[in-house]
């Protein structure tokens, strides 16, 4: 259906062409659309309009979903008060550096963590002792206890869905 949202516009751009090209001109398809079009041809043209104005645009957007990171069912899914904490920590602490579409954080400089691989509390509670992957690109115990379990439950939840 987006395939064909797409495509129907650049048809009926095509057939405007043709027809101008077919009329002698710009000025002649104007003076043949206001002389010779009828009534219903000046409907037509006005719900062609209509419908390359307002609903292809609508049609699109309508459709977008899930290529535009749509995460609506994660919105949607109940979190435990543990992984609001989480949540919540991982907005004030995390969201900086690291992607993650749950929360729609962009970070810049550490690594997409819904793009790396499997991610268990464990794995995320290493990267947060040992900061990250050891090699001194974030810092190590950002995070300490009850807070670090927070994030490391929050994000093996979300990341990668």
């Amino acid at each position: 259906m987006e395939v064909l949202a797409f495509l129907i516009p650049f048809v009926l751009v095509g057939v405007a062409v043709i027809y101008m090209a077919m009329s002698g001109g710009p000025s002649a398809a104007r003076e043949a659309y206001m002389t010779r079009g009828g009534r219903g041809f000046r409907v037509g043209i006005a719900l062609l309009y209509l419908v390359l104005g307002v609903g292809v645009p609508a049609l699109t957007l309508a459709n977008r979903g899930e290529a535009a990171g749509d995460v609506a069912g994660l919105r949607d899914e109940p979190l435990t008060a543990t992984e609001e904490q989480g949540k919540d920590l991982f907005r004030q602490t995390c969201a900086s550096c690291h992607s993650l579409d749950a929360i729609n954080a962009r970070g810049v400089t550490g690594p997409d963590l819904d793009e790396i691989g499997e991610v268990t509390r464990e794995r995320i509670l290493g990267a947060i002792e040992n900061g990250g992957t050891g090699q001194g690109r974030m810092p190590a115990q950002l995070l300490e206890g009850e807070g670090a379990r927070a994030v490391a439950a929050y994000v093996s939840k979300v990341a990668g869905r």
